[in-house]
């Protein structure tokens, strides 16, 4: 049985999960405004796989038999500066979301509750490769400055992105 501390911060991390997919979504709809429709399909799949990480918890809890309470959504910014603004904001959220997670999986290994820190550690491995593709992109477009022909071909890449569940 999951205790109500954890109970708690994992509704919380639910609501997170979705507040991310929320973020991204006013990502995709920025660059779609700018013209970047790559990179506007690479959020709507970042969409995507948030939606599919908040499901895999949501199924966790009602596997667990958590009352599940969900609070609203905080609403999200859809203007940046620059393609590389919208990229650096994505990899600091990310970031936090790892925090986030080493805490809850900390709370899991204090109360000793094996199955909620092993679900943890499928979030934390995910947000490794997270963090290191948005370090990636971020550094391309870094590279290419403001270079019309090099954020074009970035934008193209990041076109070519389609969605598989990484919860399956």
């Amino acid at each position: 049985m999951i205790s109500k501390e954890l109970q708690n911060a994992l509704i919380e991390q639910l609501n997170k999960e979705y507040h991310s997919a929320y973020l991204y979504l006013g990502m995709s709809a920025y660059c779609s405004k700018e013209g970047f429709n790559g990179s506007s399909n690479w959020f709507l799949i970042q969409y995507q796989e948030e939606i599919a990480h908040g499901m895999k918890l949501f199924k966790y809890l009602e596997d667990q038999d958590v009352e599940i309470k969900l609070p609203s959504i905080e609403g999200v910014k859809v203007e940046y500066n620059s393609l590389l603004d919208v990229f650096k904001k994505a990899l600091a959220h990310e970031q936090k979301m790892s925090k986030n997670l080493n805490i809850l999986s900390d709370i899991a290994m204090k109360e000793k509750d094996h199955a909620t820190y092993n679900l943890l550690q499928w979030y934390v491995t995910e947000q490794v490769e997270e963090e290191a593709t948005l370090k990636e992109i971020r550094d391309h477009i870094k590279l290419v400055g403001d270079n019309g022909y090099g954020l074009y071909t970035i934008d193209k890449e990041l076109s070519t992105r389609s969605f598989s569940d990484p919860t399956a």
